[in-house]
């Protein structure tokens, strides 16, 4: 008797949490807030408590001046009076007792006001030293205080250079930053890990889907090399072979294409006047074909980059100017020189009107003029979707602006 199999278990839960744990005293963590309160709070209270006792200090000065005697008895018999700081008494004997007592208040009052004058001014002499030394204190502090935000952002920048193996592993208490530097460093373990294996599927892509494509071909040729082939097989092997060799094209394009999105770490001089030749010497037989005259001056302009990927550029940009131009009287220009510390590259041409609003289309991947996919012999689509892409990579940028009278203005431009 055949038993009846178990229903399929659910699967565990998992058990560990993404989240991470609450300290269990969160008030008692050392934040930044809480950081930086005590640092200015305490800064504000010395920097109170020496302003208090300078002004103290200066008060009791005061005091003590504002309590010399402002005359002195120096003869008891007829009550002479003599006074430094109140000449108008020198003279008591002459003058009513209502004059000398007018004499004194008014003396009294003139030290008075000496004496909290000179408090004035020595209060604000030490209050802007004090400010002084508490904006020196408070900008070295602050320093302190952000000097993490300093190295999180060299690593930014070492990644942006396509460094993914850089970490911050920033040291020091838990607080905000040293979240935001864990947060950052998982972000690029996840970049990194993504990267990887985006060049391993491209690495595998490029071997599995060349080398079937490479079989079909050398399969068509040797058909096609038979003499006694009729001649409705050997047409039907000229249109395998160039639909296989458009199946070629369109791996090599989507390859590059995916291997260019990156930065280029090995980076050497290439003169853009150098790989602009040689894009027109590749292309000056089908210009020649089509009625196509090219021309410009290429000046010299060195990059540092890689050559086969800039040949690229140059390639695809002349290329598309020669097949998308005018039947007759047609022309490509191609000029390379310096400008404003940018190498710039520019492939003019005459051909269809073009319309603004379409040209940033034109840039996407299978996309051409007035037509969402690609459905023509003049390639796969994926040339200026290549030139974009290597630009980006080398650090510059592609723009294109359409030309009165028809055809295209695209500009390379990239750092030296």
């Amino acid at each position: 008797m055949a038993t009846t199999p178990a229903p399929p278990q659910a699967p565990p839960k998992p058990t560990w949490d993404p989240r991470r744990p609450e300290p269990p005293f969160p008030w008692l963590r050392p934040t930044i807030r809480i950081r930086l309160t005590l640092l200015y709070g305490g800064m504000f209270l010395i920097a109170g408590i020496l302003l208090l006792s300078i002004i103290y200090l200066l008060a009791a000065q005061a005091v003590n001046t504002g309590n010399a005697p402002l005359f002195k008895i120096v003869d008891g018999d007829s009550i002479k009076v003599t006074s430094d700081n109140c000449p108008a008494v020198n003279n008591a004997s002459n003058i009513s007792l209502t004059a000398f007592n007018a004499a004194i208040s008014e003396c009294i009052d003139h030290q008075r006001q000496g004496a909290l004058d000179n408090l004035l001014s020595r209060s604000l002499l030490a209050l802007l030293g004090l400010a002084i030394i508490a904006f020196a204190f408070g900008y070295a502090m602050a320093g302190r205080v952000l000097s993490p935000l300093g190295r999180i952002t060299r690593t930014a920048r070492a990644v942006a250079g396509s460094d993914l193996s850089r970490r911050i592993e920033l040291d020091g208490p838990d607080d905000e930053l040293k979240e935001l530097a864990d947060t950052f460093d998982e972000m690029l373990e996840r970049l990194q890990r993504a990267f990887t294996a985006q060049q391993r599927f491209v690495g595998n892509a490029s071997h599995e889907l060349r080398t079937p494509l490479a079989i079909n071909r050398t399969l068509l040729e040797v058909h096609l090399s038979d003499p006694g082939a009729p001649m409705e097989l050997q047409q039907l092997g000229k249109t395998l072979l160039a639909t296989n060799e458009r199946s070629e094209q369109l791996v090599e394009g989507l390859l590059l294409l995916a291997r260019s999105d990156n930065q280029i770490v090995e980076r050497k001089p290439v003169d853009l006047a150098e790989v602009a030749e040689q894009a027109v010497d590749q292309v000056n037989g089908e210009a020649a074909a089509k009625g196509v005259v090219i021309r410009g001056e290429q000046k010299p302009a060195v990059v540092q980059g890689n050559g086969v990927l800039l040949e690229r550029i140059a390639l695809n940009l002349v290329q598309n100017a020669v097949r998308y131009n005018v039947p007759e009287d047609g022309w490509v220009e191609v000029t390379t020189e310096v400008q404003h510390g940018h190498a710039v590259l520019v492939v003019s041409n005459t051909g269809p009107v073009v319309p603004a609003y379409e040209v940033d289309n034109l840039f996407e991947p299978f996309r051409r003029l007035r037509t969402e996919r690609t459905g023509s012999d003049k390639g796969v689509g994926l040339g200026l979707s290549i030139a974009r892409s290597v630009a980006r990579a080398h650090g510059g940028h592609i723009s294109a602006q359409p030309r009165e009278g028809g055809g295209l203005v695209m500009r390379v431009t990239l750092p030296i």
